[in-house]
């Protein structure tokens, strides 16, 4: 299955989030089943960060969003685990602050944005600013619509000006295997601490927090910057599903390896001068690994 064309939204095109099923699972029946390709996928992902670190010519964004329990937390530390941290930055975007909130909108975004040769996984993203400002009525109308023609230049700037890559994930679930997750997360005192006093009056504005998705996903689906609507009621699916997205896009940038930046004939003399010099000194050692005494070898003589 061609995971990228079949999740993608086309530019364009309007969302009907109700037309997807977020129980699909493709063609594995489990995580067994679907182990063997997820492994594929996230050992293809390892050589190509690795690549992209070293060349520092291309950056990928990663965008996490989807409804509490969607699994953007596992999401994120599902990727980046097959990535070296040290080319990967995650940043999880909260309520603004006071400072924030006297600047626009994405004024608190950009900072975050890739540099050549980086990963960036942001887990909520400046569409907050269209979705729970919406919902709530934090900010009439007139002031959130705009913000779509804005997020769309933003990303724009960066797919051109940075060469970044952007894929957005919507990680879609049933309202029911919400419920069963937040079930989940009372039964299991390790995930307790997940459990937010907000959870069941956020999920009391599902249908608004639909509404505002699919709006976000149509105005906002790009050539530079695509949405893929994750199903997401499988975990493991929704893994396998990222995986595959996030590999195929490291192999479109086309990465090379980078030219050397010393002269390796030199680098070449140098390490063959090191070796004679290595394999000289091993010829003076004795069996027992220490430098035979002057003495006792003349004695022998």
């Amino acid at each position: 299955m061609n995971f990228t064309k079949r999740f993608r939204i086309d530019p364009g095109s309007k969302v009907d989030l109700s037309s997807i099923d977020p129980g699909f699972h493709g063609n594995h029946a489990n995580d067994v089943e679907a182990a063997e390709e997820l492994q594929h996928h996230l050992q293809r992902i390892t050589k190509a960060q690795r690549a992209l670190y070293a060349e520092r010519n291309h950056s990928l964004l990663i965008v996490l969003q989807g409804i509490d329990g969607a699994g953007k937390d596992g999401s994120c530390w599902h990727v980046m685990s097959a990535m070296d941290p040290q080319g990967v930055q995650v940043t999880g975007f909260k309520q603004p602050t006071a400072e924030e909130r006297d600047h626009d909108f994405l004024w608190r975004i950009h900072p975050h944005a890739p540099a050549r040769g980086n990963v960036a996984i942001f887990n909520r993203s400046h569409y907050e600013d269209v979705l729970v400002v919406r919902v709530h009525k934090l900010a009439p109308k007139e002031i959130w619509k705009p913000r779509f023609d804005f997020i769309n230049e933003w990303e724009k700037l960066l797919s051109v000006e940075n060469n970044t890559t952007i894929l957005k994930f919507f990680l879609y679930i049933s309202k029911e295997e919400q419920l069963a997750r937040f079930k989940e997360r009372l039964d299991d005192p390790t995930h307790q601490w997940k459990i937010s006093a907000t959870d069941y009056t956020e999920r009391n504005k599902w249908d608004d927090y639909i509404e505002a998705f699919e709006a976000a996903l149509s105005r906002c689906s790009t050539e530079h910057a695509p949405w893929f609507v994750i199903p997401s009621n499988h975990k493991w699916f929704r893994n396998l599903a990222m995986s595959a997205i996030v590999a195929d896009a490291l192999d479109d940038m086309k990465i090379e390896a980078p030219k050397p930046t010393v002269d390796i004939e030199e680098i070449r003399r140098l390490y063959h001068q090191a070796s004679e010099a290595e394999s000289r000194k091993k010829k003076l050692v004795g069996g027992d690994g220490k430098a035979e005494d002057s003495t006792e070898s003349a004695a022998r003589s």
